[in-house]
């Protein structure tokens, strides 16, 4: 996905340009004051909305829409299957000296649980919390991006009224309308390509992306339950793959094939 969002940034960006270029000049598209109106108007409904953390949090949270989903679900049932064999062979106290290479503080975080001795019903909860509170924090994100998606546009036809009254004060010269009302109109076109290019996409990019973190946290929080229910590596796997698509499984098999002869 992170190739895929700069692809379509680059290719629409060309479009845009190529389509102004056919029937006119880029220069013409040009207006600071456009700029300043609808893009500062933007950013300042937003410090107005919501508060600086959260919008802290959303500029560093669009770094993953270009970097796309780094989580290999492949990776994360080998290491719960490992970790599986490990408890059914020497016990679970036995998972505490594997804590290190488990590089997600998700999956860390529920076997640091079970090997403190936790009901399952307990690490349920205190897992479920965590992925609420996960999902909660991208969700304020997304609302960010989607927020933005609403204000450009206004903001945009805000900017055209301010260019439409400044044509109006000066209808005496006719030979300034035309030029003042491509300029009022502008505006219009930042608002609507800050919306629908940068604010709406995003936005629907990191739910994305979001779903599918989610998606691989409730296999994982699924696994750790497994382990500590002590079912075989073999039954929890099949369970662990039943939660990604079967075009990713058969990416998986052949990987996940050579591990099966050892458990």
């Amino acid at each position: 996905m992170g190739f895929s969002t700069t692809f379509g940034i680059i290719g629409g960006v060309i479009c845009i340009v190529v389509g102004i270029m056919i029937n006119g000049k880029l220069i013409d598209f040009w207006d600071p004051a456009s700029i300043f109106i609808t893009l500062g108007g933007t950013v300042s409904a937003l410090i107005i909305s919501y508060p600086m953390p959260q919008l802290l949090d959303t500029i560093k949270s669009l770094k993953f829409a270009f970097q796309g989903q780094k989580d290999d679900p492949g990776e994360k049932i080998q290491l719960i299957i490992d970790l599986a064999n490990t408890a059914r062979k020497d016990g679970l106290l036995a998972l505490e000296h594997m804590l290190e290479i488990i590089p997600d503080p998700f999956l860390q975080k529920g076997i640091m649980l079970i090997v403190d001795g936790s009901n399952s019903e307990l690490v349920k909860n205190v897992m479920e919390t965590e992925l609420y509170y996960i999902q909660e924090r991208h969700n304020r994100c997304i609302a960010v991006l989607n927020a933005g998606a609403g204000y450009a546009p206004a903001f945009g036809m805000a900017g055209t009224l301010i260019g439409l009254i400044s044509m109006l004060v000066s209808l005496e010269d006719v030979s300034t309308l035309g030029p003042a009302m491509s300029v009022a109109l502008v505006t219009t076109f930042y608002g609507v390509i800050l919306a629908n290019f940068f604010f709406a996409p995003l936005a629907r990019n990191l739910g994305t992306l979001s779903a599918q973190e989610q998606m691989i946290d409730e296999m994982m929080l699924e696994g750790v339950l497994s382990i500590q229910d002590g079912e075989n590596p073999r039954m929890i796997r099949d369970k662990l793959e039943a939660f990604i698509s079967n075009y990713q499984v058969r990416r998986l098999s052949e990987r996940l094939e050579r591990s099966r002869a050892q458990e």
